[in-house]
């Protein structure tokens, strides 16, 4: 049940960060001053953190199931694929200048 409450929220917050532009949800972002928030294409960043929340909410959904299932092992993959997704999306959203104007 825990992985399904959570899912949802991530994927409330998908929403929101992706078709609302809440970019004050996003941590970093939401601290900077005002120049350097001048300095990125909010549309690009809020497209890419809400895609990532959702790809989040998916894999708890998937985990869900192995939660339902009592499947321990379809837990933990779960989870290391949460864990490796977030990793991935860190690299990827920290290389390359992505989401600079």
């Amino acid at each position: 049940m825990f992985h399904i409450g959570m899912a949802l929220l991530l994927m409330l917050l998908g929403y929101l960060v992706k078709y609302k532009r809440w970019s004050w949800l996003i941590a970093g972002y939401n601290t900077s001053s005002r120049q350097e928030k001048a300095s990125y294409d909010v549309e690009a960043l809020c497209s890419s953190v809400g895609n990532f929340l959702f790809v989040l909410a998916g894999i708890l959904l998937v985990t869900s199931l192995g939660e339902f299932l009592q499947a321990a092992r379809i837990i933990a993959s779960g989870w290391i694929l949460f864990t490796a997704a977030c990793i991935a999306f860190l690299i990827y959203a920290n290389t390359g200048n992505r989401y600079k104007k």
